[in-house]
């Protein structure tokens, strides 16, 4: 069995603005450990028997791809360049048909380049419990084993009893209200979209024929007609950008009966916020969470992070501040989610 990391790095991380923007998003930062958060989610399978990554990100990030996960591992990377941002379906068909050439029957591991798992053996024993249903020719997908009733993210629905370790996907759900969300957590039958799969390169191709039929031809094109330039391939831009972009989600997962769940409890976080962090982040006595050289004075309950400067905050409660080289955020906590705005305006003044 050839299992195959699939990363996916095409995200912009604009709610973690300033220090994600541009060049450099949020899976190219060091904001958990002193490993970038890709790098993080190549080594978190470095104990597992795994083929050369595939990597699959935009034009612009090619290089530090390449610079980063050849710092942490010997196995050159595939990475595939997408002309254009078409969703996560277009992208893994694609990296899928890098993998076929790889191992016919590979088995890949979908993994988008900017989650936190803090249970790093749990999570790999989990990718192997799947591995085993994705070889029987199920497509796999990891549901987060929820700890709150959480309004900030999509959900699946497991359906009978579990099987090796996997339970029949029923469905998924949009990211619910409050007392929805409730529901879902009382019912045990409810766990967080991961956005994580596992399933054999060739079985998910022939789903998105089956399901999306479009998608899959002009992928699969994108690829055949695909340029190597040096160590990068560029996907053929005239089939790609004809594809109608859409998540794996809609395209195939929704669709398919061969669906299941690996419900998965290993500290899961994929940090979409300065407020996820600062809770996943350790704390002082103060329940301040800070990085850098920092003065906090009469502060509590805070995300203080510096940069090349030193930031002092004195009797300041639920905020959050973080300094880079040529902006600076200050923000209430309950505010933060707002951050993206700021984004949009700077992108707006060019």
């Amino acid at each position: 069995m050839t299992i195959i990391p699939v990363i996916l790095s095409g995200g912009a991380g604009t709610r973690l603005w300033p220090l994600s923007w541009g060049d450099h998003p949020k899976q190219f930062l060091p904001l958990v450990s002193n490993n970038t958060m890709i790098q993080e989610t190549l080594l978190r399978l470095k104990d597992l028997d795994i083929g050369s990554p595939i990597v699959s990100c935009g034009e612009g990030h090619r290089f530090l791809v390449a610079q980063q996960l050849g710092e942490i591992s010997d196995k050159k990377p595939t990475i595939i360049l997408e002309p254009m941002a078409k969703n996560t379906a277009p992208a893994i068909a694609a990296a899928c048909c890098a993998a076929i050439k790889q191992d016919k029957d590979a088995i890949v591991v979908v993994l988008p380049s900017d989650h936190v798992i803090a249970d790093v053996k749990t999570f790999q024993n989990a990718v192997m419990t799947a591995a085993k249903n994705a070889e029987k020719g199920s497509l796999v997908t990891f549901g987060i084993v929820p700890t709150f009733a959480a309004t900030g993210y999509g959900y699946v629905k497991a359906a009978g009893a579990e099987t090796d370790g996997a339970f029949t996907l029923e469905k998924f759900v949009e990211k619910p209200c409050l007392e929805k969300a409730q529901e879902y957590l009382a019912s045990g039958e409810y766990a967080w979209n991961s956005g994580m799969f596992v399933f054999k390169a060739s079985t998910f191709i022939e789903e998105l024929k089956v399901h999306s039929p479009e998608m899959a031809k002009l992928s699969i094109e994108s690829f055949e007609k695909a340029v190597i330039d040096s160590d990068f391939i560029r996907l053929d831009k005239d089939a790609f950008g004809q594809i109608k972009g859409d998540s794996i989600d809609y395209a195939v997962m929704e669709k398919t009966k061969l669906g299941k769940i690996v419900k998965l409890n290993a500290g899961w976080d994929d940090v979409g916020s300065w407020s996820a962090l600062y809770d996943i982040s350790e704390k002082d006595e103060n329940k301040n969470a800070v990085k850098g050289d920092v003065i906090a004075l009469d502060t509590k309950n805070s995300y203080i992070r510096g940069g090349k400067r030193t930031i002092a905050t004195i009797g300041l409660d639920n905020v959050v501040v973080v300094d880079s080289d040529d902006s600076l955020l200050i923000a209430r906590m309950d505010s933060i989610q707002d951050v993206k705005k700021v984004a949009e305006v700077m992108k707006a003044r060019g």
